[in-house]
């Protein structure tokens, strides 16, 4: 998988992706990673180029495809 960290977004850590799959990870700053599927390359291409890579998630991804939690976000201190 090809990952690319993501230092601009305040919730993306990084976005890994396979195009012969069509899988997508998204790491997110709290430590979680989710699997998309069926994600295609212009979907991936225009997530990188995203001005707010966080919201274009929200908006394009999140929901629109089927996913799987790889890693539960890391516990807060209480």
């Amino acid at each position: 998988m090809q990952r690319t960290a993501v230092a601009e977004s305040s919730s993306l850590s990084a976005i890994s992706y396979d195009a012969s799959r069509g899988l997508l990870d998204v790491e997110f700053r709290s430590g979680g990673i989710y699997r998309y599927y069926n994600v295609s390359g212009a979907d991936h291409a225009a997530l990188l180029a995203a001005k707010s890579k966080g919201q274009h998630f929200n908006t394009n991804i999140r929901n629109c495809f089927p996913h799987q939690n790889l890693r539960k976000p890391f516990s807060q201190p209480k």
